[in-house]
């Protein structure tokens, strides 16, 4: 005989927790697009992760996602909450107050995803346990109209004459006992709340994004008119590039530029809003609005950008063509103090960089740069200003989406990378990458055509050499130099590739005769460093 049960059938547990967990993300997102700095559980979580997990880790991500590790964050904390939330839904079958307080848990994680250093203590409050709370809220729901399995129990007689019988569940509808979160409805009814319960969550995530439009950048960017610099530098020569498929371009395409940075949404900075302070050490505190910069005499700078996080071979590097205001100029009207040796830049998300304030007086190309590659910065890239600076790497310089200055010294502040262990001095290593053929190329006999690019940032490449096999190192032709701030490209031809598998290796020599060194190194914690080798296939003719 059959009895009814107060519990859930296992589908409808799964499907339970699979919806309310929906139900809270969604909510979530939509709460947390209300206001311009607060912020969904997922992204406060996402933020978190980035802050606190081990640079191995975060290395290991960069390599293996490239520009694109932030969204693999994204989906990963995505696919983990809808697991742990299908994981509540079982658990509701038996402990439904259990299974509750595991979506307030989910609550408590998104509150300890926003506080952190880098955002306001309280921007993922409000929109973290509005999502636990529609958690509960579509938990409880679903419980109530779930339709339940019988469970099936032997005649008291035939267990006496027999012993105990085995149990067992079936997801036939039945009517349950009553109770208060015990499950009354019928199949029917309860796929009606569940679709209806996942629409609601599904609208709200994609309310939640289309309200963040409200506080897009994209419609100020679009409204600038860069003036001209009033002291243009010339188009590249054609030398600067070679004629040869593979290699990359001079100048990388904005849409093509590396991105890293730790923000998981790109800060929405309105032109007309922005503001850049300068202070600390200073005679002065000066500020400076967008409009100010648009009145300044701005200048070009071809600059070849690289990140620590660049492996061997990596292609975490672009070159563009950079407009703006030089830092000297704007730090001038502050009137440093002879004493301070670091100048930290400020992103509005509060990410910091510092470098050596003496990097300005070397007559090195350092800007408050607004313009790249002929148009406004890409949001991505730091819209409405950011700070480039030739030949060290990104993490002590390059502040994007910056707001303020501090000028201050190396012993009283460790900016954010700092903190975490990397160096806080960190010039450009000499490098040399191959970028045609590929590794693995399967290639035909006779003539190919080697070549890629080299760097010395503020120094310049004299040479580049290439090695097939285990024989000598061969000189490559270099193209043209535009200057010591970018990469220049170079070619090869290897004569008479023979059938089998081959290696090439390629090394450099800056300027100043210092040959690249081929000692292997990791990015921690001041850039990786050694000669890149690749092996190719060349088939038989």
């Amino acid at each position: 005989m059959y009895a009814a049960s107060a519990r859930p059938t296992r589908t409808s547990a799964i499907a339970t927790g699979l919806v309310a967990g929906v139900a809270a993300l969604g909510v979530g997102e939509l709460v947390g697009s209300f206001v311009s700095t607060w912020k969904s559980p997922v992204v406060g979580v996402a933020d978190a992760v980035i802050e606190r997990v081990p640079n191995s880790v975060k290395d290991f991500a960069i390599e293996q996602f490239g520009k694109n590790d932030k969204i693999a964050l994204i989906v990963g904390i995505l696919v983990m909450s809808i697991v742990f939330a299908t994981i509540l839904g079982l658990v509701a079958r038996r402990r439904p107050l259990i299974a509750m307080s595991g979506f307030v848990a989910f609550a408590l994680v998104g509150v300890w995803g926003s506080q952190h250093a880098s955002t306001s203590s309280l921007s993922g409050v409000i929109p973290s346990l509005a999502a636990g709370g529609a958690g509960v809220g579509a938990l409880s729901l679903l419980l109530r109209r779930a339709p339940v399995a019988k469970t099936k129990v032997t005649d008291p007689v035939s267990q006496a004459d027999d012993g105990p019988q085995s149990v067992e569940e079936s997801d036939t509808d039945v009517v349950p006992v009553s109770s208060t979160l015990q499950s009354s409805g019928t199949r029917r009814m309860f796929m009606a709340s569940a679709a209806a319960v996942a629409v609601v969550g599904a609208a709200a995530a994609a309310g939640g994004r289309a309200l963040r439009t409200r506080f897009s950048a994209a419609g100020s960017r679009a409204d600038i008119v860069l003036p001209p610099s009033q002291d243009p530098l010339p188009t590249a020569p054609a030398g600067v590039s070679l004629d040869v498929a593979g290699i990359s371009p001079f100048y990388t395409a904005n849409a093509d530029f590396y991105r890293i940075d730790t923000a998981v949404e790109v800060p929405q900075v309105i032109a007309n809003d922005w503001k850049l302070r300068i202070h600390g050490m200073v005679e002065r505190e000066v500020t400076f609005t967008y409009d100010d910069l648009l009145k300044r005499k701005l200048v070009e700078e071809d600059i070849t950008l690289t990140c620590v996080s660049n492996t061997v071979g990596g292609d975490l590097l672009g070159n563009a063509r950079w407009l703006g205001v030089p830092l000297k100029e704007l730090l001038d009207e502050a009137g440093i103090d002879p004493a301070a040796d670091q100048l930290v830049g400020r992103s509005i998300d509060g990410w910091t960089s510092g470098f050596p304030i003496e990097t300005l007086d070397d007559g090195r190309p350092a800007l408050l740069a607004i313009g790249m590659n002929g148009e406004p910065l890409p949001l991505e890239h730091g819209f409405p200003a950011r700070v480039i600076v030739s030949g060290i790497y990104g993490y002590v310089s390059a502040t994007k989406w910056i707001t303020e200055f501090e000028v201050t010294t190396f012993d009283k502040f460790d900016a954010y990378w700092v903190e975490r262990g990397w160096d806080d001095k960190a010039p450009i290593k000499t490098m040399a990458r191959i970028d045609t053929p590929r590794t693995l190329a399967k290639l035909t006999p006779g003539t190919v055509n080697i070549g890629g690019v080299a760097w010395a940032q503020t120094v310049g490449i004299s040479k580049v050499e290439v090695q097939i096999d285990d024989g000598d190192f061969t000189e490559a032709t270099l193209a043209d130099e535009l200057n010591v701030h970018t990469w220049r490209l170079w070619s090869m031809a290897w004569e008479g590739a023979t059938p089998g598998r081959h290696r090439i290796t390629v090394k450099a020599t800056d300027a100043n005769g210092n040959v690249q060194t081929d000692e292997r190194a990791d990015p921690f914690p001041n850039g990786a460093s050694g000669w890149m080798s690749i092996l190719v296939q060349v088939n038989d003719a």
